[in-house]
Formats: C-alpha cells, structure tokens, sequence
C-alpha cells in the first residue's frame, strides 16, 4: 500500500524529468513552464493534501464520517508528499551551498 501511495505522490509533485529540463533559462522544453511556476503548483499540491487529511481527519474525530481507512490514506498521503517535498529542499539547499564553494 506505501508504494501505491508513493508512486501517486510522486506522479502529482515535481517529476525529475521536469526539474532536469528547466535548464539555465527557466522554462522547461516539454510543458513550457518556468521552474518557480513547477515549485509553487507542487506546493500547493502539498496543501491542498494536507488541507484534505485535516478535514477528513476532524469529520471522523467529530462523527461525521467514520471511514478510518479512507482518512489513514489522506494523512498518509499528505505525508510522503511533505516528505517528498522536504526532500527536494534539502537538494535544491545542497547543490546551492556546492555552488557557493565554487571558485571562479
């Protein structure tokens, strides 16, 4: 079930393909979008996740709806793609603090 939730996350936030070809210039070959536009959208990808593990959390805390598994995977999908997205920075933070170190 971990790598179904995995592999649903992963195909909704950034695609490695994608952050490759944003290139030097911003915008990627295939879909045309800029890198900050593919950051922000997977950010709210990501709250909008977590914003739905919330609701359905306090709809079965509150007793209107008592589907335990259905709100197990909202939170946990909210989770591999915060974890996912964590992930990302601490690269993106990486390859910055590796540029930094760089003589010119």
């Amino acid at each position: 079930m971990t790598d179904a939730l995995n592999q649903v996350n992963a195909s909704r936030l950034l695609q490695p393909t994608q952050l490759a070809s944003a290139g030097l210039s911003g915008a990627s070959a295939a879909g045309g979008k800029e890198f900050k536009q593919l950051l922000m959208e997977s950010l709210q990808q990501v709250n909008q996740l977590q914003q739905e593990a919330d609701a359905k959390v306090e709809n079965l805390v509150t007793g209107k709806s008592d589907n335990v598994v259905e709100v197990f995977s909202a939170v946990r999908k909210a989770d591999v793609a915060f974890s996912l997205l964590m992930e990302i920075r601490n690269k993106m933070l990486d390859a910055y603090q590796e540029i930094q170190q760089m003589r010119i």
